[in-house]
């Protein structure tokens, strides 16, 4: 397992696509105030570096010991979703619109997917301010995979989709 800092220096690809506008603390604390909980360190450390977008290679799947719908070993992660209100880009200010449309269950903070799939900080357990677990919610069949503890042990996690499975993506 590689160490979150280790992820942390090479986490983010080249592209510019889903970058949000550099994050500030004050964004910080508007966002925590307009989602009602608190965001992770970890999270905001891969933030404070890029605010957002694709993630590189190496880092663009999380193994699972189950299939998903995505693939037999593993749920895709080639994106995180920053904080922001860049124009016609997703962010994680949009989960609680999200959440509803999707019929997910709260509270929860998306942090990449596509409506079929969501990843996501999951703080039904933990409450609004406690250190929230990382959840793949499956919405076109209802279903949901508990993938790690939290933010920064699913980062350590990570690993290149092309060393993992075929990936099968959903219909």
């Amino acid at each position: 397992m590689t160490s979150f800092d280790e992820v942390r220096a090479s986490f983010w690809n080249d592209s510019d696509y889903g970058v949000q506008p550099r994050l500030t603390e004050a964004r910080v604390r508007d966002a925590e105030l307009r989602l009602g909980v608190s965001l992770p360190a970890a999270l905001l450390s891969l933030l404070r570096v890029q605010n957002g977008g694709r993630v590189a290679a190496p880092w663009s799947a999380f193994p699972t010991c189950v299939p998903t719908s995505w693939s037999e070993d593993h749920v895709p992660f080639d994106e995180l979703m920053g904080i922001g209100r860049r124009e016609r880009m997703t962010s994680i200010l949009d989960s609680p619109e999200l959440v509803e449309e999707w019929d997910l269950p709260s509270p929860v903070v998306l942090l990449s997917g596509d409506g079929h799939y969501w990843i996501a900080l999951d703080y039904r357990v933990c409450g609004r301010h406690g250190e929230p677990s990382i959840t793949w919610f499956d919405t076109d069949a209802n279903t949901e995979l508990d993938l790690a503890p939290d933010l920064r042990s699913f980062v350590e996690g990570l690993a290149p989709a092309g060393g993992l499975g075929t990936g099968v993506q959903p219909a």
